[in-house]
């Protein structure tokens, strides 16, 4: 069990898999029972839900560094993206990392049949040749290995260019402090590094791109008065990012509410520094270079064994050990995995 600002986490110690899920707090755990058992018992009120939906919202901006207006809910980083996809005009170039998650790349190679075509480039060139396409689709920090995007280089490459930038902040958003009100997009899914059950994801758009989406899914919930415009045809959808939004999967938005207003009030420095510093302190004594980023791939021999054996729970991608660290790690964790791979 560990305690950080005031927060219980049961399962923490030796969890190194954030990168995966991660792991709620004491006090999410006993409100999501709680709401099962009003489930349970009939007594849930739907519309009480409502409140989580915008706490989480309010959190994802500020932790975005954008306005809460300009912010979509949805159930997924894909099916987020594949509104914009959608957008896109025919023939449209966009270019995406060589090893990019497939949430990430999948809805534009959908939209192949209307010309859209997509790059796959490696790390330091995508940055360097970003302006020379429409479109970059990129996450900010990789799923596989931690590896972070070089922004400084891709921001000066698309400067003066009409190139649209798409950052996927799921492996950053919630140990990184960010600086991504910049991009068009800002898309991350919430049960990751935000500590919220899967279900739920949340995406930032650009005004000037915001106009040119249909809303494919609108709904209810999309609309301006969702719990008294439910049968109106045509629907008074939101004029704001709302009109994109998903219905809300209820107990995951609760918890969502919960986690994400937390971690957004936190020192997203200090939280920054505390997890690539032990991610560090292992690349140290592995006789790897100081990195920037809280998710590291190992490369030992056996490393997944090695650590199942020792009760450490990681994670395998494309073919290397994943640890990661998040705000619930200690020192203490980084000694088990030290002996471990001893």
């Amino acid at each position: 069990m560990r305690e950080f600002q005031g927060e219980v986490f049961e399962g923490a110690e030796r969890f190194l898999n954030s990168a995966t899920y991660g792991l709620p707090s004491r006090r999410q755990s006993e409100a999501l029972h709680a709401a099962l058992r009003q489930w349970e018992l009939g007594e849930l009120v739907p519309s009480d839900f409502d409140a989580s939906v915008a706490a989480a919202r309010q959190a994802f901006a500020a932790m975005a560094g954008v306005e809460a207006s300009s912010v979509s809910m949805g159930g997924s980083v894909s099916s987020l993206l594949g509104l914009v996809a959608a957008a896109l005009p025919d023939g449209t170039r966009v270019a995406t990392f060589t090893g990019e998650f497939t949430s990430v790349s999948a809805p534009f190679a959908e939209q192949g049949d209307r010309g859209v075509t997509v790059t796959p480039l490696d790390p330091g060139e995508l940055e360097r040749r970003a302006g020379e396409f429409d479109v970059v689709s990129v996450s900010l920090v990789q799923s596989s290995d931690g590896r972070v995007l070089d922004v400084t280089t891709l921001r000066a490459a698309v400067a003066g260019t009409k190139t649209r930038v798409i950052l996927d902040v799921t492996q950053a958003m919630g140990w990184m402090r960010l600086d991504t009100a910049w991009a068009d997009v800002v898309v991350g899914g919430s049960y990751k590094w935000l500590l919220s059950p899967r279900g739920a994801a949340w995406m930032h758009l650009a005004p000037s791109l915001a106009d040119e989406l249909t809303a494919h899914a609108a709904n209810w919930y999309s609309s301006e008065t969702p719990w008294s415009n439910t049968y109106a045809l045509p629907s008074l959808q939101a004029p704001d990012a709302r009109r994109l939004d998903a219905s809300p999967a209820w107990f995951t938005l609760l918890g969502a509410g919960i986690a994400m207003p937390w971690l957004a009030s936190l020192d997203a420095t200090a939280v920054q520094e505390h997890c690539i510093g032990l991610a560090n302190r292992v690349r140290s004594e592995l006789g790897l270079p100081p990195g920037d980023s809280a998710i590291l791939a190992l490369d030992a021999p056996d490393a997944a064994g090695r650590l199942a054996d020792a009760g450490i729970r990681a994670a395998v991608r494309a073919g290397r050990v994943r640890v990661s660290f998040h705000l619930y790690n200690t020192d203490d964790d980084v000694d088990a995995l030290l002996t471990a791979l001893a």
